[in-house]
């Protein structure tokens, strides 16, 4: 796993966010995604995930590689801050401009931010490939700038009747996250 300072990180962070000044409307970002690390000193990287807005009124693609999980199911979830210091916490809660309750993917009535699970399969690594129907790269709900977190187990999607259930999945711990960003070249910065 490649490992990078915190202000490395928070350099190619800043150059990918400052891109969202010049971008009305993104039709692509990255998340270059880190373990959940205290040390400020280096941040390993568990993967790149991809988003591509598939049409104008939402939809976001993401695809990419992670590696370095426990097998089996993680929850997956766009946070509102994208910051990922303090071991991801700094991202705070779940991505809610609606104020909703937690719920699945294919939930009506849901946080913007709730993803589902991703499965690592029994060497740790999960190839994602999918497509969210309510996640938009423009407009006022943008995921743009936020952070996408992954967590030590198992999304309970909201079904598991008790308050943690409601807000959180019970997911438990974030393992690793990264900063949702508009990948742009040190060029398109000069102009």
């Amino acid at each position: 796993m490649a490992a990078l300072s915190v202000f490395s990180v928070a350099l190619l962070s800043l150059i990918s966010l400052s891109a969202c000044i010049f971008h009305s409307s993104a039709k692509s970002a990255k998340a270059y995604v880190y373990f959940a690390e205290k040390n400020p000193t280096q941040l390993d990287l568990c993967g790149v995930l991809n988003f591509q807005q598939i049409g104008q009124l939402g939809g976001v693609r993401i695809t990419g590689t992670l590696k370095g999980l426990t097998p089996g199911k993680h929850g997956f979830h766009v946070h509102e801050r994208g910051d990922i210091g303090n071991g991801c916490l700094d991202a705070g809660g779940h991505y809610n401009p609606l104020r909703q309750l937690h719920g699945g993917p294919n939930d009506l009535r849901r946080h913007v931010g709730d993803l589902g699970n991703i499965i690592a399969n029994e060497n740790g690594e999960v190839t994602l490939d999918e497509t969210y129907d309510d996640l938009t790269l423009s407009g006022p709900h943008s995921i743009i700038g936020r952070a996408i977190v992954i967590h030590e187990g198992a999304d309970d999607l909201g079904k598991g009747g008790d308050k943690g259930s409601m807000t959180t999945g019970n997911a438990g711990p974030r393992v690793a996250c990264g900063v949702i960003a508009i990948a742009v070249s040190f060029g398109a910065l000069s102009r």
